[in-house]
């Protein structure tokens, strides 16, 4: 009917909150309509009404319990709320129903990871080759490696999704070479330079890369699961430097005892990560921290950043890919999370993490709350040791 068009329509359109009033008021004349109930609770979230959108899509699996979308958006929902022992049979309940729904297996994927069960996340990690190619693609070769013995053989690392991903992952490349292959890694520019120091072959991609045809081919965050790596035995920091080059041009940037802050993150994929603005971090600068605001320069890139870094004592970060370089170069780096929606790799409850053993994490207790992190962060840097 036309106002279930006209609801989509400006649903799509991104007018929320209009959607949301047509959407009710279609559900009150539609009283036995799941999907209409499926598309309000989507809205709803997007509204970030947490508990109107729960009930929306309880309300649609209520008229229909087979319903699998709506099983893995309230799933969605509970993960980001932080309620993962509830989400992860919901995803489960959908895969039942549609082995198809790719998403809700990557979702699975990171619940398991996220609860440093690697050996059953691993598998369902594979489910991101179906995100697109604005964030993972295949090279043009034939032979995908699946964990084959290595040794005499060549093996091609093809890059995927964002820099974070790349420094976080990477850390698995030379155990490809200590298994006896040749390795080449193929990483984009901001981070190609960084990358040098791992002791395989770096080849800055670009449309006109001339690459040989390897024996194997591998993206780079399958690696740990083809290797079976466990939470126990994850390669440790440092595993990145900044070159010499770098630290030469930046060795007068920072004064002794310097704090350096990455606020802001990209907005995609959660844009509850960054803080309101550099000023938020006020009270940490006036317990006696001197801030520097991290950028890379103009035309520069990630190793330009990792030797700022290395002149520093410390790194604050939101959950963004300068918190994976603080970590990956084995520097102490408090990183900030958000309440909602926050990444699995940092698990859950814990302060510390086994991907970053020089990290500590400040997590919101509440939706939006940076201030309880931000009076956190200052209490721990009253109590941190004297130098």
């Amino acid at each position: 009917m036309a106002a279930v068009q006209h609801a989509s329509t400006l649903q799509t359109a991104g007018r929320l909150e209009e959607a949301a009033d047509l959407w009710a008021r279609i559900a009150a004349a539609a009283p036995g309509s799941a999907e209409v109930r499926f598309n309000l609770g989507a809205v709803l979230l997007g509204l970030e009404r947490f508990e109107a959108a729960e009930r929306a899509f309880r309300d649609a699996l209520a008229r229909k319990p087979d319903m699998a979308s709506a099983l893995h958006r309230l799933g969605n929902l509970l993960q980001a709320t932080g309620r993962w022992d509830e989400a992860e049979p919901l995803y489960g309940r959908a895969l039942k129903l549609d082995p198809q729904l790719w998403r809700a297996q990557l979702d699975l994927a990171h619940t398991h990871l996220g609860r440093g069960d690697f050996k059953q996340g691993w598998p369902l990690f594979e489910a991101r080759r179906n995100l697109g190619d604005v964030h993972i693609d295949a090279p043009p070769f034939a032979r995908q490696w699946q964990g084959e013995p290595l040794a005499g053989r060549s093996i091609l690392v093809w890059p995927e999704q964002g820099f974070g991903d790349q420094i976080q992952f990477v850390r698995f490349v030379p155990e490809l070479a200590r298994r006896g292959a040749e390795v080449t890694l193929v990483a984009p520019r901001e981070l190609s330079a960084l990358f040098t120091g791992l002791g395989v072959q770096v080849i800055e991609r670009s449309d006109g890369m001339a690459l040989a045809e390897p024996n194997y081919w591998t993206w780079l965050q399958s690696i740990p699961g083809r290797l079976g790596v466990t939470i126990e035995d994850l390669p440790g920091p440092p595993y990145l430097a900044a070159p010499a080059d770098r630290r030469e041009r930046w060795r007068d940037f920072a004064p002794r005892g310097g704090v350096g802050v990455m606020w802001q993150g990209r907005a995609t994929p959660n844009p509850h990560r960054s803080l309101p603005s550099f000023e938020t971090l006020r009270p940490l600068a006036d317990a006696g921290a001197e801030l520097i605001d991290l950028q890379p320069p103009p035309g520069g890139d990630f190793a330009d950043v990792a030797a700022q870094m290395e002149g520093l004592d410390l790194i604050v970060s939101v959950d963004t890919a300068a918190a994976h370089l603080a970590g990956a170069l084995g520097k102490p780096c408090w990183i900030l999370l958000p309440w909602f929606n926050a990444d699995w790799r940092w698990m859950q409850g814990r302060a510390d993490s086994p991907w970053y053993p020089s990290a500590r994490l400040f997590r919101q207790p509440a939706h939006g709350d940076w201030a309880s992190v931000v009076a956190e962060l200052v209490a721990a840097w009253r109590e941190r040791p004297s130098s």
